[in-house]
């Protein structure tokens, strides 16, 4: 994991932008913040989401949050070298050279990958297995990070819904003229906030979930082909090459 930065930067300035602007019209700071509104958009997003996804989603998904922060660390340069010399061990000593350096891995799915290499799999029976396991991390990992793109979508709509009640509240008080500047203000407040959640929040969110991932699986794809290539007895400048070609 490390700490990404241009993810904070990008959220203050956000945050600044709105609330500097609002400053810059006259207005005042103190009347974006309505804790009725946000608790009716924030609220019923998430009432929408967890209707709409199972639990064990909906909870990966909160939890996928802190990669917006602390993003894991993926290099592929490293798996590069990581699958060189996995390939030369191979040419030196065999295969079953490889069986001490499964300890070293922390990665489920590269451990799991030199261990069918080691067990003499066939590279497509090889292949076939890894592109199961990778498919299946992708769908999980993509259905958690829908959880933000569909608060994306829900939160306009219900900003919007906190808005029409805001004015029911406000033809409510009609006989009271002065009342009706600041009701509509506050009544609006809520579209404010679903529209500005929506966008500068959850739909960032999702997309850079899915870009995390996304690179993950170019990570698998690179570790797939050099162990099939391994098992092939390819030459691992050979391996190089082609491996380079998805960095670049």
């Amino acid at each position: 994991m490390k700490l990404d930065i241009i993810s904070i930067v990008g959220i203050l300035i956000s945050i600044a932008a709105i609330l500097g602007g609002q400053y810059l019209e006259g207005g005042h700071i103190g009347s974006l913040m309505q804790v009725t509104a946000f608790l009716i958009v924030m609220g019923g997003t998430f009432g929408a989401c967890m209707l709409q996804f199972t639990l064990p989603v909906f909870l990966d998904g909160v939890k996928m949050l802190r990669w917006i922060v602390l993003t894991p660390v993926v290099s592929l340069e490293n798996v590069i070298d990581q699958v060189i010399s996995w390939g030369q061990a191979a040419r030196r000593g065999g295969l079953l050279s490889l069986e001490p350096l499964m300890a070293e891995l922390d990665d489920p799915f590269m451990r799991k990958g030199l261990q069918l290499l080691v067990d003499g799999a066939e590279p497509e029976k090889l292949r076939e297995a890894m592109e199961v396991e990778m498919y299946a991390y992708d769908e999980h990992h993509r259905m958690a990070a829908k959880v933000w793109e569909a608060a994306g979508g829900y939160a306009p709509t219900v900003g919007i819904l906190g808005a029409v009640m805001g004015l029911i509240h406000v033809m409510e008080n009609l006989s009271d003229p002065s009342k009706l500047g600041s009701g509509i203000a506050v009544a609006f407040v809520a579209t404010i906030y679903g529209v500005g959640s929506a966008n500068l929040l959850f739909l960032p969110i999702a997309n850079k979930l899915k870009a995390i991932i996304g690179k993950e699986m170019v990570k698998r794809e690179m570790v797939m082909e050099g162990l099939v290539s391994i098992a092939n007895g390819e030459n691992p400048r050979i391996i190089e090459t082609k491996l380079r070609g998805y960095i670049n």
